[in-house]
């Protein structure tokens, strides 16, 4: 077993690791933030209570789509001279972030949108008839229903954002994915693979007890 692993660099494995955690957890709480937004402005402006915006519902809606249907390599191509422009190379974790959080905002949102769509109208009505501003009703009555299937929603593109990081290093943006395809595939060292493997499950593991640990927590039916 240990002859097994004789080719890996320990300090490189390490290194690697830690820069698919860095990128997961930056774009996660961007992600987070942004979809948080996306979702909240595309239930407030399809919902008559609210903010009701038909325009503006359809254009944010399609662009949301638009990003939605990009698959993620192709997206980091596109996104290569923008992000050139405000990090200063497309190399890097760093440089992948724009990449991994213009993939999964728009995701998230939608899973935002659909958390919030779940909440029962009644609630709503009934909030709006004691005074309720538009705003009160948001985060004091929608956000708090919705709350377990926004946690959910975030464990979702967690996972699914650790899975892009693994891309995002096949055209050089770091991490255990990098390490797979660079020290692994091209090199045809298969314990580089295993070990890289075993990592990103390992990662994916965490997040989900985590998040599951938080909505049994935050649940209250």
């Amino acid at each position: 077993m240990i002859s097994f692993f004789d080719n890996l660099d320990w300090d490189m494995v390490w290194e690697a690791t830690g820069s698919t955690v860095y990128m997961t957890a930056i774009a996660g709480v961007s992600t987070f933030v942004l979809g948080l937004i996306i979702g909240l402005l595309l239930y407030a402006t399809n919902e008559e209570l609210l903010f009701k915006n038909r325009a503006f519902y359809s254009v944010l809606s399609l662009v949301v789509n638009v990003f939605r249907s990009i698959p993620f390599i192709i997206l980091l191509i596109l996104l290569i001279p923008f992000t050139t422009a405000i990090v200063g190379s497309f190399l890097g974790p760093t440089a992948a972030l724009p990449a991994l959080i213009f993939g999964a905002a728009p995701f998230y949102g939608r899973m935002v949108e659909l958390a919030l769509r779940e909440v029962d109208k009644g609630v709503i009505e009934a909030a709006e008839s004691m005074g309720a501003t538009k705003f009160q009703i948001i985060y004091k009555v929608l956000i708090p229903e919705a709350l377990p299937a926004i946690v959910s929603g975030i464990t979702v593109t967690l996972v699914s954002l650790v899975g892009y990081t693994a891309m995002a290093g096949v055209v050089g943006g770091g991490g255990l994915g990098d390490m797979a395809f660079i020290e692994g595939f091209q090199r045809s060292q298969n314990d580089v693979i295993v070990i890289a493997t075993l990592l990103i499950l390992a990662i994916v593991f965490v997040i989900q007890i985590i998040g599951d640990l938080l909505i049994r927590a935050i649940d209250k039916r």
